[in-house]
């Protein structure tokens, strides 16, 4: 869907952003602006800041900072395309869609219509339901068994269906509303209408809701020993189950504080947990995990720990589980998967063995690489040629699914060894007719540039003998490699030297220190060092370009990095001084709403954009070409993030050290930037 640029612009401008960020943060008015607790991060003391003036927030704890679409992509998880849509139905505006018909864009505005409808008739079934649960003490009672506060009941939502084949009959003054069977809240027999009855009976019940808080569906359990133990929603226009978790819309805050988002297998379980201290707690609806649910999760953490039963069905869930994440297991994330005894959910250990206990067995769980391993080993006898073979083709439809990047390429080396192979053969064996896996060597040293390789050395030697030239480089000539090098980059000379244009350079020098003209064969004869030269003109150079212009180089030669950027990588990025923060705020809102796309489309989506002129700039010349392995344009990428957040890291400790004489946190919130700034140093390749 391609929304025009214009169209943004003024939807942004009928929008209050203290209005749409005031729905999920409370703010109060301090000075020109408001003020509240940040939704990205723990904080005691207000930090995050809103604009009526600018349109904007920002927290000057965590730096997160954006507009209206930019909140409601970050805190409530939605798509660009998504995000706009919800704002331009607020506003009342129609978003405009040049690539689709009339007739088309008449038929996705009626689906809206219409899930807009259905979402109202499932509220007022999910407010009954709360109603019902105060009159019913079998209800109560049994939450209370469960250890279910009050509070956390009202934070989930919780109610109760009461018995009765028509209870919903005194809620919706139509009984036979069309609407009821289409939310799934009634089930209309194959006789007509006598045979319409309440789905819903005798459950507790549970509201699913999707990240904008909106009522998409339930799930209830029996209070007894009936079948089916819980009951879900059927597929509807506003519910899927294999996109959809239970308890996301609750936990997005906490996910964030904590640090990850921990999957359980029922509703139950997400309650239990967020009553005993894990409030980042999610669950599958009744289906295995799919990579839709992988990936909805992260858009609010790099971190998913998967917690399942450690008896068989644990195990089989867990499986499927880890083919949902394989394809979203990038170098920058952390998956892994946490068994309990077979005794246990995770509500009854935590009662059994007390909550640090379970905090410890998630911090011990299985990372991905190892599950990976261990499931393509099961039933394989590694002491037999055979068993290793099996194993092989176990693993290769797991490994296949990794993306690329260092973790898929150490786990080809770890099962190699396994199969008593080397890296190579096997995946030659995996890749028939493909590239090779390379073989592993150390990293290159810094390349040593002798004088003739220089940028300079196609000058003569003005007001200098040659010989006294050898080997000289100016004390200012920058040592970039791959990435690194000092905070001004590299200067770039088109064409190979100083003269501009291809072809021969102007001047080189001979073997014998002497210096010829390009394409003549007289030389330049030493001369008089007294003797005057004629002055010469400045030599046109290309400006310096800084680490902000080769990430934008990279970042719009291969748009698909920015999927495997962090959180923190995008804010640093996002973070920068114009014009380059706005430029990559406008590359991830195009990447959310199209996915990745050449360069040439770019090109034509940036006329007439504030961020035309330097997306062109580093786009022209030879530094923008980035042909070469993808491996390494991702490490030169990697290096330059890195380089980023460190300095963002230092900025910030020395403001801490400034304020450790007033606030006693200050000095514990530098430790932990500390610790962070040496992970960061030792990460990707060095510097030259």
């Amino acid at each position: 869907m391609s929304i025009p640029q214009s169209f943004i612009q003024e939807l942004l401008a009928r929008t209050d952003v203290v209005e749409i960020v005031g729905r999920y943060v409370q703010l109060k008015k301090g000075g020109a602006n408001f003020m509240g607790l940040c939704p990205f991060h723990g904080e005691k003391s207000p930090s995050f800041s809103v604009s009526p003036s600018k349109q904007f927030y920002h927290c000057f704890g965590c730096g997160k900072n954006g507009n209206a679409i930019g909140f409601l992509m970050d805190h409530a998880g939605m798509g660009f395309v998504e995000a706009v849509q919800d704002l331009a139905q607020q506003v009342g505006l129609q978003v405009p869609d040049d690539d689709v018909s009339p007739q088309e864009r008449e038929r996705a505005a009626a689906a809206r219509q219409k899930q807009a409808t259905l979402t109202d008739v499932l509220e007022k079934a999910g407010d009954a339901y709360r109603r019902q649960l105060r009159e019913s003490q079998r209800a109560i009672a049994y939450f209370k068994g469960r250890g279910v506060s009050g509070a956390v009941a009202k934070r989930y939502g919780l109610g109760y269906a009461p018995e009765g084949w028509r209870s919903l009959a005194s809620v919706f003054p139509r009984y036979d509303d069309p609407l009821l069977e289409e939310s799934g809240l009634v089930i209309v027999g194959e006789e007509g209408q006598d045979k319409r009855y309440d789905r819903f009976r005798d459950r507790v019940m549970f509201p699913i809701r999707n990240v904008k808080g909106e009522c998409i569906g339930f799930g209830g359990r029996v209070l007894g020993d009936d079948k089916p133990k819980y009951l879900n929603s059927p597929e509807t226009p506003v519910f899927h189950k294999g996109r959809e978790l239970y308890g996301l819309f609750e936990a997005r805050t906490a996910i964030r504080e904590q640090g990850y988002a921990l999957v359980t297998e029922g509703y139950m379980d997400v309650v239990a947990l967020a009553q005993l201290g894990f409030p980042n707690a999610v669950a599958t609806l009744g289906t295995a995990c799919t990579p839709e649910h992988v990936h909805k999760l992260l858009r609010f953490t790099d971190a998913v720990v998967f917690s399942f039963d450690g008896d068989g069905a644990g195990r089989r869930a867990a499986r499927k589980a880890l083919d949902g994440a394989l394809p979203h297991a990038t170098d920058t994330r952390s998956i892994k998967f946490l068994f309990l005894p077979a005794e246990h959910d995770p509500d009854s250990f935590i009662r059994e063995h007390g909550t640090d206990a379970f905090a410890r067995h998630v911090g011990e769980a299985v990372p991905l690489s190892r599950f990976l391993v261990e499931s393509a080993s099961e039933g394989c006898d590694l002491a037999t040629a055979e068993g290793r073979a099996h194993m092989a083709s176990n693993a290769r439809p797991l490994w296949t699914a990794l993306p690329d990047g260092v973790l898929k390429r150490q786990l080809l080396g770890e099962l190699a060894e396994l199969t008593q192979l080397n890296a190579r053969d096997l995946s030659e064996l995996w890749n028939p007719g493909g590239s090779r896996e390379p073989a592993r060597a150390p990293a290159p040293a810094p390349r040593a540039q002798p004088p003739a390789a220089s940028p300079y050395a196609d000058e003569p030697p003005w007001g200098e003998a040659a010989s006294d030239l050898d080997g000289w480089h100016p004390p200012h000539e920058p040592d970039y490699v791959g990435g690194g090098g000092s905070p001004g980059g590299y200067e770039d000379y088109p064409g190979g030297g100083h003269g501009g244009g291809g072809g021969k350079p102007p001047f080189r020098k001979n073997g014998g220190g002497d210096w010829k003209k390009g394409g003549g064969n007289g030389k330049w004869s030493k001369r008089d060092k007294d003797a005057p030269w004629p002055p010469q003109p400045r030599l046109p150079r290309t400006p310096a370009m800084g680490r902000a212009d080769h990430a934008a180089r990279l970042l719009l030669s291969h748009m698909g990095f920015l999927e495997e950027l962090t959180h923190d990588d995008h804010t640093a990025l996002c973070a920068q001084p114009a014009p380059h923060g706005p430029l990559f705020t406008w590359l991830e809102a195009q990447f959310h709403e199209h996915g990745p796309l050449a360069w040439a489309v770019l090109r034509e989506s940036l006329r007439d954009h504030e961020c035309e002129e330097l997306a062109v700039k580093v786009m022209t010349g030879a530094h923008a070409q980035t042909e070469g392995e993808l491996a390494e344009l991702r490490l030169e990428l990697r290096d330059l993030l890195n380089r980023m957040l460190i300095e963002g890291i230092k900025e910030e400790q020395k403001l801490l050290v400034l304020q450790a004489a007033k606030d006693p946190t200050a000095l514990e919130r530098y430790r932990v930037l500390e610790q962070k700034r040496v992970v960061l140093l030792g990460v990707g390749p060095k510097a030259a």
